[in-house]
């Protein structure tokens, strides 16, 4: 049988006390038309992949991507991913920092974040 992405892509441990997140649909809300439209992105679609194969910490910062664009075009990206349900984002004083809600993804859409992660932007072959 095989393992669900809920499995093969397991964040770390929760840590305590962290903020609230932002406002996001609920899991049963997440509707995969708005789910495959903001992952049509390359860029969006590489956000999210990154978050889902390096997942040493809970929560990531923007800036831990090393995309050179500017800041409003990310902010952008990442209000995107998050309003589609695709991802889960903290406040953390001045930062905002982001992780894939793998479960809630996997309940709706099994299959879906496999895809994600066996995808490979076009400019690395």
């Amino acid at each position: 049988m095989p393992s669900t992405a809920a499995h093969r892509f397991a964040a770390p441990a929760r840590p305590a006390d962290l903020p609230e997140p932002l406002p996001e649909p609920a899991p049963e809300d997440i509707r995969l038309e708005t789910a495959l439209g903001a992952l049509s992105e390359p860029l969006r679609l590489y956000i999210v992949r990154e978050l889902l194969l390096h997942s040493e910490e809970f929560d990531h910062p923007c800036g831990w991507f090393g995309i050179d664009r500017p800041k409003s075009s990310l902010t952008h990206h990442f209000k995107a991913l998050r309003e589609a349900g695709l991802i889960r984002q903290r406040q953390y004083g001045l930062e905002r920092r982001s992780h894939v809600r793998i479960d809630d993804l996997d309940t709706r859409f099994p299959g879906l974040l496999d895809l994600v992660a066996e995808w490979s932007p076009a400019d690395a072959d």
